[in-house]
């Protein structure tokens, strides 16, 4: 089973660890930490017989909360660990009060792009030459409705347990 926790900073060099396996222009270590004292920034690590093999990284900003990293660990892709961090970091999302999520995509990523439609993400917009790297287009994609993707998606808690304790409602999240 896929336990689902909030990060910790004893998980970065983990998570730094997936994040240059899965992108050209990983965030550095420091970046990763800094996430953890950012008032808006909540990071989920997804771990599978004690392992790290993923993580989500989102901030929530009222009601809206913002993907900017997902990824899972090569050796565990096409096992449900991306599905069970974008729906848990809903679950998040909605408990922190954001209705709507966004994120960008790389353009020809089909397979992130296919997961984020079954969970009712659609195309909003377009940001030409987003990725510095290639120079490849980022699609923006929205989901206006967390709560309904929660409810409607609820099965899929079967699948995963999802550590509330290590999650606090802290009264200074904007």
């Amino acid at each position: 089973m896929i336990t689902v926790r909030a990060m910790q900073k004893a998980d970065v060099t983990n998570v730094h660890r997936i994040e240059t396996l899965s992108f050209r222009t990983p965030w550095s270590k420091a970046a990763l930490m800094s996430e953890l004292s950012n008032r808006v920034a909540h990071y989920l690590v997804a771990e599978y017989a004690g392992k790290i093999v993923g993580y989500l990284g989102m901030w929530v900003l009222f009601d809206e909360c913002h993907i900017t990293n997902i990824a899972v660990d090569p050796a565990y892709r096409r096992m449900g660990v991306g599905k069970t961090l974008l729906f848990a970091g809903m679950e998040v999302g909605d408990y922190f009060g954001a209705s709507s999520m966004t994120l960008e995509v790389r353009e020809t990523n089909r397979i992130a792009q296919e997961l984020y439609r079954k969970f009712d993400f659609e195309q909003e917009g377009y940001r030409k030459r987003y990725y510095s790297d290639t120079g490849e287009g980022a699609i923006l994609l929205w989901n206006v409705n967390i709560p309904r993707t929660v409810q409607n998606n609820a099965c899929i808690r079967d699948t995963f347990a999802l550590q509330w304790e290590t999650f606090e409602k802290r009264g200074d999240r904007v």
